[in-house]
């Protein structure tokens, strides 16, 4: 196993330089030889998280594992460009939710996007292109004429109308850098530009067209996180549901009014802050979740039920490892991390510039 490049993973009162190696060895140590990222061992993998440890990787300088991760799902996407739900340990031959999931499949895009510019490997991105592009096009058929994006498609191709604001919000980070991709590439795509627009307009002006799940965190902050809401909107959406979500001392409610605070929420929405220039409520986030950490592991536990004092459930996940890595990256100034999550030369697609 390689030693990780740490030196911007580190951040005082959330991470040393040997906690943050710790933690990518952690990653490092589920990852499967042919490139699977489980969420743990004995766990399934889901192509949502995996591509979130495997951008995590590419923070430490990790890109040869990083690119094994891409490659797994460029060998196992499906005919019509997407993945199943749910892979038990990453076997693709057993597969636990025949489902396909409109956000797990665009995130390969935001993962592929990162991958090329930690590396500048362009005959990596010549690779993936039609990965990349399989997937989008599978995701935009399931776009509404509102512009959401149906959150599912099952197994026997019926389709899901029905939106979810978080996963809508992904999606649209995941659009902007398939667009850059295609870009770089000079392969042009008016129609994911009128894609990213329509749906980035449904998202600001009509939350009528998502499923009501505001009592969950995610609903909250992944429209500014998915860079659909900035400047004073994302500052107005963070500030009226802080005190509802944010537990001080704690970290970030997964759902209200459970007690309950969890490290990948938290750390997502640390990006969100440092997304919107409030890098020091970003790091008083981040060293809010210390107490999730296994020294042992280098790895995270999900959550924490406060009320009770208990660790639940009981599972350390490469998944929450890696959102933690990549805010600390963001915080660290990792060029690539901050490029992806900033978004500020992301292709931002056509839209109104304002609701009707």
């Amino acid at each position: 196993m390689t030693t990780p490049r740490t030196e911007h993973l580190v951040l005082p009162g959330v991470l040393t330089e040997g906690q943050a190696a710790a933690t990518v060895r952690g990653i490092l140590g589920v990852q499967r030889a042919d490139g699977a990222i489980p969420w743990f061992r004995g766990h399934h993998l889901d192509p949502w998280d995996h591509v979130e440890a495997a951008m995590a990787l590419d923070t430490a300088g990790e890109h040869e594992a990083a690119e094994r991760a891409y490659t797994w799902l460029a060998r196992h996407q499906q005919d019509d460009g997407s993945w199943y739900a749910a892979y038990a340990d990453g076997d693709a031959a057993d597969i636990t939710d025949r489902g396909r999931e409109t956000n797990f499949v665009a995130y390969v895009a935001v993962g592929v996007w990162h991958h090329y510019l930690s590396t500048g490997d362009d005959a990596f991105l010549d690779r993936m292109w039609p990965t990349v592009h399989a997937a989008v096009e599978f995701v935009l058929r399931l776009q509404q004429p509102g512009g959401q994006i149906g959150w599912r498609r099952d197994d026997d191709g019926t389709p899901t109308t029905e939106a979810l604001l978080t996963g809508s919000s992904s999606i649209h980070h995941a659009l902007r850098c398939a667009l850059a991709v295609a870009e770089q590439r000079e392969e042009a795509q008016p129609d994911w530009e009128l894609a990213v627009g329509a749906l980035r307009h449904a998202i600001r002006c009509h939350p009528e067209r998502f499923l009501d799940k505001g009592r969950y965190s995610m609903d909250w902050y992944y429209p500014v996180l998915g860079g659909a809401l900035t400047g004073a909107e994302a500052k107005a959406r963070i500030e009226e549901d802080w005190d509802r979500f944010v537990v001080p001392g704690l970290g970030v409610r997964c759902v209200v009014p459970n007690p309950w605070v969890t490290g990948g929420e938290s750390a997502e929405l640390a990006l969100a802050l440092w997304a919107m220039g409030e890098s020091d409520r970003a790091l008083d986030v981040l060293k809010s979740i210390q107490h999730l950490r296994d020294d042992a592991s280098g790895l995270y536990w999900t959550g924490y039920v406060f009320e009770d004092d208990a660790v639940w459930p009981r599972e350390l996940t490469t998944w929450t490892a890696g959102s933690v890595l990549l805010a600390v990256a963001v915080l660290g100034g990792h060029e690539a991390t901050c490029r992806v999550f900033g978004g500020e030369d992301l292709p931002r697609g056509l839209d109104p510039d304002c609701c009707d």
